[in-house]
């Protein structure tokens, strides 16, 4: 590439040779006619970028983002205009809500044609300004190395999030002769030293401390530091929603996830804390319980201590006693140099009490029916690889192996903390590309499987074989849930007819299973990994039991019996 720095290019030689200066392996795409000279300029660097072709450009921009998620770089992902681009929306949204590094690029009309409702056309400012962090288009190839690099830079500075660049067709055919702009070193923000004693100045006051740990781009060395250090410490650690790969939940001082479904015995730990050490949360709707779990003035004798690398998040709701402006790797970094504490912290006793509370909520209950969820989660989780990623759709069925299964300290967990479903299957896919070696376990309803399924194709063509788990209660449980709390019996919209979901991965050529007594899923899985095809197992739940704390008997009786 060196040599053809200053050599002309077009400017689809130029977007592909851009992605190469930023140090893209892989890119995920539905292919579309307003970007053909982008996708011949990433034939002339197959060698350099794995372009895997999604059918779905929601399923590619998924994709991407669990590529973002899992390295930490910006995952990337090409859709054409208009329909393309809104289907992209909902990966958008997913990222922009994880704080998940994305660069989306959107093939656009030919800009001559701009404001007269042509073929396709959308103003991509407008549409995605809401959900990224930066909206652009490139009109002038001269400007492509510029603006691509900026586009990078944008995605993983402070809250990384989505940026989304519109590429025009004719520009994308006009030679230019500029050179290309590779990322630039920049040292993330670094904690000021004083508010880092002031931190342990208010930890050695507490008597009921209690950690959460939330955010994205956490390296393994970061996660080993805070670990160390909250163990040290004996620390008290739970995490924000979907954020289970953050910390050993096998650890004595864990203390569960703070999110959707969350125990109501963390959450009333968390509220009789008084000191609340937020590493990289936002501290967002799921982790505060609505907006119910701390005191939005900092009045209550309840002191938050808040790290965030966007200085604009810190108090954006909840005034902390001590916001510190800092990237999370940054802030391990100082955390590594703090001294060693002095015998034995104050509060023992209470993380002693914290866990085990979070201990007896991960006893499965003697469910009725012919097949226990909360078993055979248990019984899958003690012969996974200790580097199992695990994707986790939307749904009610998620909140299952929240409460019941330990993330490792090298397994990955990703799912969007949006809530969008026909996250998990694409995940699961783009994750298998990412690290091919590692087992990809894609946990998913029946609801979000047949949004996104259709992509198992992908991971046939991309020649990776994720596990699919479809757990089948024929039906919107979670709205099913919500439904019945508050119109007791009168289902409405929440049904759902599905297939056989082992002969549709059978009909791709895939290995097929079902399950629905107890001790079935843990052979079933064997089979499924010693094929190395692509599975689905699907998990044949009681539908009855909508949720893992109730029935939908309870939920009616709860709901008053009638309306």
């Amino acid at each position: 590439m060196d040599g053809m720095s200053t050599a002309t290019r077009t400017g689809g030689q130029l977007l592909a040779d851009a992605l190469v200066a930023q140090g893209v392996t892989h890119a995920f795409c539905v292919p579309g006619e307003s970007y053909l000279d982008l996708l011949d300029g990433l034939y002339a660097n197959n060698d350099k970028i794995n372009l895997t072709t999604c059918r779905f450009e929601a399923g590619a921009v998924n994709m991407a983002e669990a590529h973002g998620k899992l390295t930490g770089r910006p995952g990337v992902a090409l859709v054409t205009r208009g329909p393309g681009a809104c289907h992209a929306a909902i990966g958008v949204h997913v990222a922009f809500q994880d704080s998940t590094p994305l660069v989306l690029i959107v093939g656009q009309i030919p800009f001559a044609e701009t404001d007269r409702e042509t073929f396709q056309e959308v103003d991509y400012r407008q549409m995605f300004g809401p959900i990224a962090k930066w909206v652009t288009q490139i009109d002038d190839a001269a400007r492509i190395p510029e603006l691509m690099a900026h586009a990078f830079d944008v995605a993983t500075s402070g809250r990384p999030g989505p940026v989304v660049i519109a590429i025009s067709e004719e520009m994308q055919k006009v030679r230019v002769a500029v050179p290309d702009i590779g990322p630039a070193d920049v040292a993330p923000a670094f904690p000021a030293p004083s508010a880092m004693q002031k931190m342990l100045a208010m930890l050695d006051k507490a008597e009921r401390p209690l950690v959460v740990l939330g955010g994205s781009r956490w390296t393994e060395a970061t996660r080993r530091t805070v670990r160390d250090f909250c163990v040290a410490r004996d620390l008290p650690v739970s995490v924000a929603f979907r954020r289970q790969s953050l910390y050993d939940c096998r650890l004595s001082n864990y203390a569960g996830d703070l999110g959707v479904g969350a125990d109501a015995g963390l959450v009333a730990k968390a509220k009789q804390a008084d000191v609340i050490l937020a590493i990289g949360t936002r501290i967002g709707e799921p982790v505060s319980q609505g907006y119910t779990l701390f005191d939005m003035a900092g009045q209550s004798g309840q002191s938050i201590i808040h790290i965030h690398p966007d200085q604009a998040e810190i108090g954006r709701v909840y005034r902390p006693a001590l916001g510190i402006t800092a990237e999370v790797n940054a802030f391990a970094e100082a955390l590594a140099q703090l001294p060693a504490p002095a015998g034995t912290p104050r509060w023992s006793a209470w993380t002693k009490e914290v866990h085990a509370a979070r201990v007896k909520q991960a006893e499965a209950p003697d469910y009725a029916g012919p097949l226990n969820l909360a078993r055979e989660l248990q019984a899958l989780e003690k012969i996974l690889p200790e580097d199992a990623i695990f994707t986790c759709d939307a749904g009610n069925f998620a909140t299952w192996p929240n409460r019941f299964m330990h993330m490792t300290a090298q397994q990955e967990f990703l799912g969007p903390t949006n809530g969008a479903m026909g996250y998990a299957v694409p995940a699961a896919i783009g994750a298998k590309i990412t690290f091919p070696d590692r087992v990809s376990i894609g946990l998913v309803g029946d609801g979000g499987f047949l949004m996104t399924g259709q992509e198992i194709a992908t991971a046939f063509q991309a020649d990776a074989a994720p596990i699919i788990l479809v757990f089948n209660n024929g039906m919107y449980g979670t709205i099913r849930m919500y439904q019945e709390r508050a119109y007791p019996g009168r289902v409405s919209g929440t049904k759902l007819t599905n297939p056989d979901f082992a002969k549709f991965i059978e009909s791709f050529g895939g290995h097929g299973e079902t399950v629905e007594k107890d001790g079935e899923l843990v052979p079933a899985f064997q089979r499924a990994l010693a094929s190395g095809k692509p599975a689905v197992i699907e998990v044949r739940v009681n539908p009855e039991q909508v949720t893992h704390r109730a029935t939908i008997e309870e939920l009616r009786k709860q709901g008053g019996g009638k309306h």
